[in-house]
């Protein structure tokens, strides 16, 4: 398939594709891959961060996330992530999965990573991304996947996969939105 880029940033390429059998270009944003990082604390609470993220207009709260550099390996790239967004550091990381941010117009990759036991840097002269405050969450994961502020829907995708690996759980008697709860939550944001 031929391709080409029609217009670049330092931040993505716009691709116009040609497949066979179309009679118009397809277009596709050509961008780094992400990594995602679900760490908890020695107590168990998730880390998350909160920033004000300009093209949906507001703050939200989201994973500790970002892209991975040139020369960067995903692992490291989330190692860097968490530290930069949170101040936090963890011994192991342990990889979740890959997932596809957007079919549709999206050729990057999503690396998903968990990383238990995240404690504070001990290095002194440590300084947070300007921007991000970190969040020790503290409510149950079902809780925080249906609040209006966390609705970034990769997040809740690496959030499932460390569920389905064991390492987070929905705990018993905790009230799990419905599908057409969400459906109802979703219509109304």
């Amino acid at each position: 398939m031929d391709d080409q880029v029609v217009f670049a940033t330092p931040w993505f390429e716009l691709v116009a594709k040609y497949p066979a059998g179309y009679s118009q270009p397809h277009y596709s944003i050509r961008t780094q891959d992400y990594v995602m990082v679900v760490a908890t604390t020695a107590e168990g609470r998730l880390l998350l961060v909160r920033q004000f993220r300009p093209a949906v207009g507001r703050m939200t709260l989201e994973l500790p996330s970002g892209h991975v550099e040139d020369g960067e390996t995903p692992e490291l790239a989330a190692r860097r992530e968490l530290l930069e967004e949170t101040g936090h550091v963890a011994e192991a990381f342990e990889f979740l999965g890959t997932l596809s941010p957007d079919t549709g117009r999206l050729a990057n990759r999503m690396w998903c990573f968990f990383a238990a036991d995240a404690c504070p840097t001990d290095d002194a002269g440590f300084q947070p991304e300007p921007g991000i405050q970190r969040v020790i969450f503290k409510g149950s994961l079902s809780n925080l996947i249906a609040a209006s502020e966390f609705d970034r829907a990769l997040n809740t995708a690496a959030l499932f996969h460390a569920v389905l690996l064991g390492h987070l759980s929905i705990q018993p008697g905790e009230s799990v939105p419905t599908a057409d709860e969400l459906l109802t939550r979703l219509r109304l944001c």
